[in-house]
């Protein structure tokens, strides 16, 4: 079988990535940093090379691209407040760049790139968004989809420069993984008596159809495209007040207006600045959440007749898996791997 590198492994994505591979039989090395915690990968993690460095780390790149055919990158750094900015801009960007050009060096066969919807950008008044869409510069546009942008275009530079390469672009990715972070926060929230939903309205899409649509455009002979990976459309109101009557807890009550956005970032901002931590509502997370989207999904289904879990289906799994957690006092849990 081929040889795989997976970046982020330990991560969200790169977790479920790595289950996957090592389902179908690939020989897998996945790239980690030395403090990574590695309770999603627990399972498999004597069945996989493990290799300690990050993506600007040259050094270690060039050691790990060594005998690979297929990479797949899912690390990247999210920060939606003033903090981090410039560190995630030279881990997302610089480090794409960086494992972009060792990767032409190293004669890879090909390369998949797991970026975001956010990479599409966003306009205040266009609510359908497809492949074809053109990055505009954008109040609505968040730092991090700023990064995941220019992440994307190093991978096109190394398209043009003979890279045989494939981008996805996941909407909110659900599932079961660390619930104090990502979208399992979500799920701790609601349980923990969240008062308030936003007004907008995005696409979902369950973390396994990420690494399985991911997998089977690897193997395919698709090159130099990109596809949204984005199971249905939906407003957040649904989303949380489908995910309380699973927990059994209130629903949220309380629409998010602008004004009343305005004021909960900025107490957030002064509470940050009193306690030194990072602010769990910014400017940022309240404009992008207050977007109306719908992400189309019919270029994977066209080309490789991808056919996505429906997210009721999703979200049930999910709460399932944190209900469980709660019970053993985990502080993650992971879907089922079919």
């Amino acid at each position: 079988m081929k040889r795989v590198l997976v970046t982020g492994g330990t991560g969200f994505v790169g977790a479920y990535l790595l289950h996957y591979l090592v389902q179908k039989g690939y020989e897998v090395c996945a790239l980690k940093r030395a403090s990574s915690p590695m309770y999603l990968v627990q399972e498999i993690v004597d069945k996989i090379e493990w290799i300690e460095g990050d993506l600007l780390d040259l050094n270690i790149l060039e050691q790990a691209l060594k005998g690979v055919d297929h990479v797949y990158h899912s690390a990247a750094m999210v920060s939606f407040g003033a903090k981090g900015v410039e560190r995630m801009m030279k881990v997302n960007v610089e480090g794409t760049a960086n494992l972009v050009n060792l990767s032409i060096e190293a004669g890879v066969e090909k390369f998949l790139q797991v970026s975001s919807i956010a990479a599409l950008g966003r306009k205040e008044h266009q609510r359908h968004v497809d492949e074809q869409c053109q990055w505009e510069n954008s109040k609505m546009n968040t730092n991090y989809a700023i990064s995941k942008f220019k992440a994307e275009c190093e991978v096109w530079r190394g398209i043009e420069e003979g890279l045989n390469a494939v981008i996805v672009n996941p909407s909110m990715i659900l599932g079961a993984g660390y619930w104090d972070v990502g979208s399992g926060k979500l799920f701790q929230q609601v349980d923990t008596g969240l008062k308030y939903y936003p007004v907008g309205h995005t696409g979902y899409v369950d973390v396994r159809d990420v690494a399985k649509a991911s997998i089977a455009l690897m193997e395919s002979d698709i090159n130099g495209e990109r596809y949204i990976l984005s199971a249905e459309n939906n407003s957040w109101e649904w989303f949380f007040n489908r995910v309380a009557e699973l927990l059994k807890k209130k629903k949220p009550s309380t629409k998010v207006t602008p004004f009343l956005g305005g004021f909960a970032w900025r107490m957030e901002w002064l509470k940050s600045k009193l306690t030194g931590k990072n602010p769990l509502i910014t400017q940022e997370t309240i404009r992008t959440s207050a977007g109306v989207y719908d992400y189309d999904n019919s270029k994977i289904k066209e080309h490789l007749g991808y056919e996505f879990r429906a997210l009721d289906e999703t979200i049930q799994t999910t709460a399932k898996c944190y209900l469980e957690s709660q019970k053993t006092q985990q502080h993650y849990s992971l879907l089922p791997i079919d």
